[in-house]
């Protein structure tokens, strides 16, 4: 079938009417506009006292012995500064990461100790990378007190690592290997004098036996001797 011109001038019309009326929704069932995005909100996980309590500990012990460490090096002065900024801030993210205890009681205040930490900490690395010294000290004296601060608020909560002041970690001998032993100095031992040896005594000659002959009466008579050649005292002889 073919149409006239008039006709096909409307019949355009009419399509035309129909995908602006499409094109504005106007059919309700066909609505293309994008819903906006729901937002949401991250809330933290709750955990038990005694968990948080642990978990922080652990955190803040590794905190302490780099901060120890890091002071007992020899480092300079603006790098120490900015090093220790670092491993604040970290542990104070890190423990507000841990999440938020059933037992609140004293941990606000924790909490906020721990932010006033961080940030004076971040003051005192501002201060130094701008070589303000009076600010810098200014800003140490403030990192003091807020450490004295947040150890304190975290003794009251129970913690006990979070509590304590940054030590370099003791140097202990490795595992299974005997400690060395400590060495014994020498006794000195005396010489030892030597006995000085005993003279022997001389040996006293026996006096001779007199034989037959002279002497005294006393002298001895050989037995079986009948006569003698001259008679001694006592002597037995022929008359």
């Amino acid at each position: 079938m073919r149409f006239g011109p008039a006709k096909k001038k409307l019949i355009f019309a009419a399509l035309g009417a129909t995908l602006a009326l499409a094109g504005c929704g106007g059919g309700g069932g066909g609505d293309t506009t994008a819903a906006a995005p729901l937002e949401t909100t991250e809330t933290q996980p709750t955990l038990s006292k005694a968990d948080l309590i642990a978990q922080g500990d652990a955190i803040c012990a590794e905190v302490n012995a780099a901060v120890g460490t890091l002071g007992a090096s020899e480092t300079e002065a603006a790098d120490q500064v900015s090093q220790t900024a670092d491993l604040y801030g970290g542990m104070v993210e890190r423990l507000q990461a841990l999440g938020t205890p059933d037992d609140t009681e004293g941990y606000e205040e924790f909490a906020e100790t721990a932010d006033a930490l961080a940030q004076a900490t971040s003051d005192a690395e501002l201060a130094s990378a701008r070589g303000d010294e009076e600010a810098l000290a200014a800003a140490q004296e403030e990192v003091s007190s807020s450490l004295a601060a947040f150890q304190e608020a975290a003794a009251s909560y129970g913690f006990e690592d979070c509590a304590e002041a940054p030590s370099a970690p003791e140097a202990t001998a490795p595992s299974g290997a005997a400690a060395p032993e400590e060495e014994v100095a020498p006794e000195e031992v005396a010489p030892e004098e030597a006995a000085p040896e005993e003279e022997a005594a001389p040996e006293e000659a026996a006096p001779e036996t007199g034989g037959a002959g002279g002497g005294t009466g006393g002298g001895t008579v050989t037995p079986g001797a009948e006569e003698g050649g001259g008679g001694g005292s006592g002597g037995i002889g022929p008359g």
